[in-house]
């Protein structure tokens, strides 16, 4: 007998601080189900700002540092299967330069990813608005629960 997998995995390329793996894993299937779009697998990557610039290049065709990069590869209004790649690097210099931790800019990427999953968007400065408010929403809900 074949041992289940859970829908939300994490692997590191890059050494990274991310405590409560397991309850983590939980509360993001939770977002998704909030946000009613099915998920069926996500693979979280934390990696070093040089990975992340090469797939930046290669895929987005842009050429420029960023935290995160979101690969959607199911089919469109199929459950997700999908792959976020995340810059530990930038992450951390992202938290430095907001006055945040470390441990809360890491949280707020890892649910920005999944919102744009869950369809919402931040090209706009409505969007970016709305983006903020639930990813504080998220956050202060996951910090609660511990």
């Amino acid at each position: 007998m074949s041992k289940k997998v859970f829908p939300v995995q994490f692997h590191f390329l890059t050494p990274c601080a991310l405590a409560d793996r397991r309850m983590l894993k939980g509360f993001i299937v939770s977002i998704f189900k909030k946000e009613k779009r099915h998920l069926e697998s996500i693979l979280f990557v934390f990696c070093d700002d040089k990975t992340l610039l090469s797939l930046n290049v290669q895929f987005l065709k842009h050429d420029y540092y960023t935290d995160i990069l979101s690969f959607p590869l199911s089919a469109p209004r199929k459950p997700l299967i999908g792959e976020i790649y995340i810059s530990v690097q930038r992450v951390r210099e992202n938290a430095a330069n907001l006055d945040s931790s470390f441990r809360e800019e890491l949280h707020r990427v890892i649910f920005h990813g999944i919102l744009h999953f869950c369809g919402f968007k931040d090209k706009t400065q409505a969007d970016i608005r709305l983006m903020r408010k639930k990813e504080d929403k998220y956050l202060d809900a996951y910090f609660k629960m511990k």
